[in-house]
């Protein structure tokens, strides 16, 4: 596959601007949050997000049409509302000029996150994912897969078809928005999920399977790469955002775990004939597809 600028993307940080001290990821430990409160987390919010506005714009300069944004926008962002920060106005009109960007952009909340938990760990999960469906409102991006807001299901919980039995029901739980958002991807564990066993979630609630190359490569189930990256294709309503990594142990640390991803791109991708996105997941970031393009 050519990595053309409609296609390729890269995820959170990128690697050209930190020299600038650009970041989208400033945060606080809980002991700042508590003494300097909302104040402190509003300048912060507010530097993150003109931050990414910037990324954004270099990402488009350099071809890159594809990005997955941070999801630590915010610090303890579970402890208030946006619109109560200081910086509320200049936060908004910023995420707006974010969303007017010809560029598809995409969030990926961490593995806190599970919507088949229960009680406390239930509650922040809808806490914290309702707070990124709230980002791309911000941003006036329509509901929908284009903007993916994708998740694990998580633990198996002693039971793989009775969490994902709770995971169907608990998506009820989600508002209008953020269930027109939601994607759910494959896992790279063996104990967890393959995209056969995700098909159950598409068939029941009609979310779609976001394929990740590398962890099918080491939880493949019974489906070959090509059929499980067409069982996920069919999942989708929009043009496919799926991940791609190389293993780190292969290419460039054989003392590396299994799992752990390479820091640049080794392997070709195959997309089978479709026409679908791709999240470069490489530790090099941007520097990695660069390089792939021969700009580097």
């Amino acid at each position: 596959m050519e990595l053309t600028s409609l296609n390729a993307g890269y995820a959170c940080i990128n690697l050209s601007l930190q020299p600038d001290k650009i970041t989208t990821n400033r945060g606080m430990i809980k002991k700042t949050f508590t003494e300097k409160g909302l104040p402190y987390a509003s300048e912060l919010a507010l530097k993150n997000v003109q931050d990414l506005l910037k990324i954004v714009d270099w990402n488009i300069e350099h071809g890159f049409r594809l990005f997955r944004i941070s999801s630590d926008l915010f610090p303890w962002a579970s402890e208030y509302r946006i619109a109560t920060l200081p910086d509320y106005a200049d936060i908004r009109e910023t995420l707006e000029e974010i969303g007017s960007r010809p560029i598809r952009l995409t969030l990926h909340p961490g593995p806190f996150n599970q919507l088949a938990g229960q009680g406390r760990v239930l509650d922040n999960t809808l806490i914290d994912l309702e707070h990124q469906s709230e980002l791309f409102d911000l941003m006036g991006l329509k509901p929908s897969h284009w903007n993916k807001i994708n998740i694990h299901v998580g633990g198996t919980y002693g039971d793989k078809i009775a969490t994902l039995a709770r995971f169907a029901k608990n998506f009820s739980l989600l508002s209008e928005n953020l269930r027109a958002r939601l994607t759910v991807e494959n896992d790279d564990r063996q104990s967890l999920y393959t995209v056969t066993d995700l098909l159950i979630l598409h068939e029941t609630i009609g979310i779609p399977i976001v394929f990740d190359y590398f962890h099918h490569s080491l939880n493949p189930g019974q489906l070959t790469e090509e059929d499980a990256f067409m069982t996920a294709y069919n999942t989708w309503d929009v043009r496919p955002v799926f991940h791609f990594s190389d293993s780190r142990r292969e290419h460039e640390d054989p003392t590396a775990r299994r799992e752990a991803h390479a820091d640049w791109l080794y392997s070709p991708v195959n997309t089978y004939g479709k026409d679908v996105d791709i999240v470069f997941e490489s530790k090099m970031k941007e520097l990695a597809i660069v390089r792939l393009r021969g700009g580097a």
